[in-house]
Parts: structure tokens; C-alpha cells; sequence
């Protein structure tokens, strides 16, 4: 991949330009796609502008003339507003186009956006991602993708600009159940690693080496391997916040509520995140769950 990519792949209109979306805009210009970007606060990544990614002021003008459009915001309502707002999606789109929603939303808000979509002749898959902000910038995403056959065939060549795992998992609706399922594993991984980070501490161990040891044992994880120095620091830096994991454990919560599945992990994963964003730590990594486990145990 070159730093000015020939733009010979098509047109794709991308639709949100946060720590994730910013990055995966990036990676579908060094593809080779023409792309026009939109954010909700002008100004974000300037850095894309030398990749040639031009900038519009509104949903409705990003789309303009594009038969994909990729859309990567916070939550439910932000992706309501980006498609059906003043001067959204359906503003400016033509019949027949495809919307990507990478974003984290409710298995029904999609069921539901699909289907207003459909009576405007506008196609949708939805394709949350997982693997963070350093999947985001090395194009090595896992997507989870619910849709029509077509539609998913259709999108492949965009989703493999910006991922490395693409699996069509079902119809509408079913990426976003997998992404639940996937946000509740790692809410228990995370507890995990950082109990196990705190009791190595308090049990004066040089933690260090115990991570190593672990981690060619049945206890290695992506968790421990590149998130247990930030719980032993007591530092952390910005990959996935800790408000967007508790917004998706409440969608996860509220499925399993739905299919009468009891998940007491992730129940307490979402209340100790609340305190954490109660205290000011909206912003940090989720690895600062450890913050709490290492404040109960007296660490800090």
C-alpha cells in the first residue's frame, strides 16, 4: 500500500471519523478508494488529509454520486441521526445504494433501520468490528456481518480494507448479537487478567515475569498479552473507552434479558464501569477495570 493510493477501487463515502473510524477511513484510501469523509465536529483527523480523502459538510453531500457508504459512530441514536437526520444518508443517496453500519448498536435498532431504509430502495449490512484502536490502524479488524447474501458479497471488498476476520454471520441484525457476545467475553477476560495482575502484586511476585509465564499456558490471552502492563502501571492510554464497553455491555444485558440468558459477569463488569465513569474514567481504556479491582484491594 502506498501513502497516495490511485483511487481506482470506486467511491465510498465514510461517515464518522472517531479514534476507530479515523483509521479505518485511512485504510480504505491506501486501498485505493476514492473516499469522501463527514464528522459530526469538523476539523477531526487532519492527518487524512494527505491520503487525498475529501471532506463534506453533511451525510447527504458525502454520499452524493457513491454506491457504498460506510458509517462508524458511538451509539444508537448517533447512527439514527447520520441516516435519517436533516441532511442525512437519505438526503442524498441514490436507490440501490449500501450502507455499512460498523458501529455497536442493538440487534433490533438494525432490524429497524434496515427496513426504513429498504422503503428508500437503500440497502444495509451491519458490520460492527472488533480488535480496537491497533486493528483499526493495522487493517487487521475482526467484522461481524448480518445481511442478505448479496449485500454482504457486495461489501467484501470494502471490509477487507479495513479488517482481516470478515464473517457473514447471519441475517440482519446477527453481527450485532455477535459483537454482544464478543463484548461479554471480554468483560470477563479483562476482570480476569486484572485479578490475576492484582493478586500477583499483593502477593509480591515480580508480576512481570508471572505474565510472562502465563503467558505459554492455558491463561495467555490478547487481554494479558497487550493489556496487563497498562493494570500494572496503573495507566491507561486510550484503545477502547470505558463508557462505548458500557454501552455495549447494556445492549448485551438487555439481549440476554430478551432470550432469558443470565450473565453475572458482564452484570458486574457494567457495575464496576459505572463507578469508573462516575469517578471520571469515561475516557480511559477499558483495561481500567483494573482500577477498580486494584482501589478494592487496596493498592491505591
Amino acid at each position: 500500500m502506498t501513502d497516495q493510493p490511485q483511487a481506482a477501487r470506486g467511491r465510498v463515502a465514510f461517515l464518522g471519523l472517531g479514534t476507530m473510524g479515523a483509521a479505518m477511513a485511512g485504510n480504505l484510501a491506501r486501498a485505493g478508494f476514492a473516499v469522501t469523509a463527514w464528522n459530526r465536529t469538523p476539523g477531526r483527523a487532519g492527518e487524512l488529509d494527505g491520503l487525498g480523502i475529501q471532506r463534506a459538510e453533511t451525510p447527504a453531500e458525502a454520499v452524493k454520486g457513491v454506491d457504498i457508504a460506510v458509517v462508524c459512530v458511538s451509539d444508537t441514536p448517533d447512527v439514527e441521526a447520520v441516516l435519517f437526520g436533516p441532511a442525512g444518508v437519505v438526503a442524498g443517496a441514490a436507490a440501490g445504494m449500501l450502507v455499512i453500519d460498523c458501529s455497536t448498536i442493538a440487534p433490533s435498532a438494525s432490524w429497524d433501520f434496515a427496513a426504513r431504509l429498504a422503503e428508500r430502495g437503500i440497502r444495509l449490512v451491519d458490520a460492527p468490528v472488533s480488535g480496537g484502536s491497533e486493528g483499526a490502524r493495522n487493517a487487521t479488524l475482526t467484522i461481524f456481518v448480518g445481511g442478505d447474501d448479496a449485500d454482504v458479497e457486495r461489501a467484501r471488498p470494502v471490509l477487507a480494507a479495513m479488517g482481516k476476520t470478515i464473517t457473514h454471520v447471519g441475517p440482519i441484525g446477527a453481527g450485532q448479537a455477535v459483537k454482544a457476545v464478543n463484548q461479554v467475553i471480554l468483560a470477563g477476560t479483562y476482570l480476569g487478567v486484572a485479578e490475576g495482575m492484582v493478586l500477583a502484586m499483593k502477593a509480591g511476585l515480580d508480576v512481570e515475569q508471572v505474565v510472562g509465564a502465563l503467558g505459554g499456558g492455558a491463561a495467555q490471552s490478547w487481554v494479558l498479552a497487550n493489556r496487563s502492563g497498562r493494570m500494572i502501571d496503573n495507566d491507561y492510554p486510550l484503545g477502547f473507552k470505558v463508557a462505548l464497553h458500557r454501552k455495549d455491555l447494556a445492549i448485551a444485558l438487555d439481549l440476554a434479558a430478551r432470550v432469558g440468558a443470565v450473565l453475572p459477569v458482564s452484570a458486574l463488569a457494567a457495575q464496576l464501569e459505572t463507578g469508573l465513569i462516575a469517578g471520571g474514567h469515561a475516557d480511559d481504556d477499558m483495561s481500567a477495570l483494573a482500577r477498580a479491582i486494584r482501589t478494592l484491594s487496596g493498592l491505591d
